[in-house]
């Protein structure tokens, strides 16, 4: 019988969390030791639910600062690669995996083109990074190139049921897949990722963000027929007229059993600028883990605690656990930009 595929759900179980671990020749340098700070902490929050690897462009300076700065029991859930990279942006350079339906069969990764968000930044190395980790056996998986294909993993948002929700700002932006039409793009999605239903968001693209409106910023899936997106609550706010209109757009929405979605509006963060450049803050860029989910918080407590307890409704038998992301987003991501989940099954 042959094997059927499914792209699973991010709330399913995992066998680990991948994160590509900055480094002094990344934009990163400025505030390298911040950063790291962050990624102490990732590393920390995740290894009590499941493991962690990490490619990283030093991989044994990268295994002393771990050293100093973790238990040996959390040092023994993490696993670090040397790999060549450009940034650290797992989410989108690394793997979407596929489960096997049948139990014999391996998961099967598939290898996207990853091409800086339409050529923006410089990508050789990031878009190798899956394979370069494959080849030095971190994955129990076949293979599958599909480099003939751009795709970000933080465009995509999936239920593990076939639907699959995408931002039309994203995957119809110059120097992805052009000149392919948004009809022949559905039809690459369901045919590639397996699904049956694709669902496209036309608005909440937030100043700053240089993915063109990925989904993880806007709109995440949750269990349980569930939706969490972003609202703004300042009508003098550049974003509110983009916000009010996405939350229309997903009253409208229905799921493979026609029922509509229930919707849980996030807050946005208060704006947030750098050198007077507006940040893409968000707390729908939450990071699912097995049992926990990890939320971006931005130094705003009234804020933080409404996006922490809204993602608790969402999530109510999880650890909801809250990091500091005011670092992250000074390079335009948040934390599910860092990481990228690998499912049950999928680890050597």
């Amino acid at each position: 019988m042959e094997t059927q595929y499914r792209l699973p759900a991010e709330w399913e179980p995992q066998d680990a969390i991948q994160l590509t671990w900055p480094n002094a020749a990344t934009d990163w340098q400025p505030y390298l030791k911040d950063i790291v700070v962050t990624y102490i902490e990732l590393v920390k929050a995740i290894t009590k639910y499941e493991r962690v690897v990490i490619a990283a462009a030093n991989a044994a300076e990268t295994r002393s600062v771990l050293q100093s700065q973790l238990s040996q029991s959390t040092l023994a859930r993490v696993s670090v690669y040397q790999c060549n990279i450009n940034d650290t942006w797992a989410r989108d350079h690394g793997p979407i995996t596929m489960v096997a339906s049948n139990a014999n069969a391996k998961n099967k990764i598939l290898d996207f083109k990853f091409n800086g968000w339409g050529d923006k930044f410089r990508w050789d190395n990031d878009n190798t990074i899956t394979r370069q980790l494959y080849d030095q056996d971190v994955f129990d998986c076949d293979w599958s190139d599909n480099t003939d294909f751009v795709l970000e993993g933080g465009s995509i948002e999936c239920d593990g049921k076939g639907t699959i929700l995408t931002s039309s700002q994203c995957l119809l932006a110059p120097h992805r897949n052009q000149p392919l039409t948004k009809e022949e793009i559905e039809m690459q999605l369901k045919k590639r990722l397996c699904a049956e239903r694709i669902l496209w968001v036309d608005h909440g693209n937030l100043k700053g963000d240089d993915t063109d409106g990925h989904i993880d910023t806007i709109v995440r899936m949750a269990p349980d027929h569930t939706l969490l997106y972003i609202t703004c609550d300042d009508p003098q706010d550049d974003q509110y007229a983009d916000l009010k209109a996405l939350e229309n757009q997903l009253k409208t929405l229905r799921g493979a059993d026609e029922k509509p979605y229930r919707l849980l509006p996030l807050p946005s963060p208060l704006p947030i600028y750098d050198d007077g450049d507006r940040l893409p803050a968000t707390y729908a860029n939450f990071v699912i883990i097995n049992g926990a989910v990890i939320v971006p918080t931005y130094q705003q407590p009234d804020r933080d605690a409404t996006a922490l307890a809204t993602i608790g409704r969402a999530f109510p038998e999880y650890d909801i656990i809250g990091i500091d992301a005011c670092t992250v987003i000074r390079q335009h991501g948040s934390l599910h930009c860092l990481t990228m989940q690998l499912p049950r099954g999928s680890l050597k």
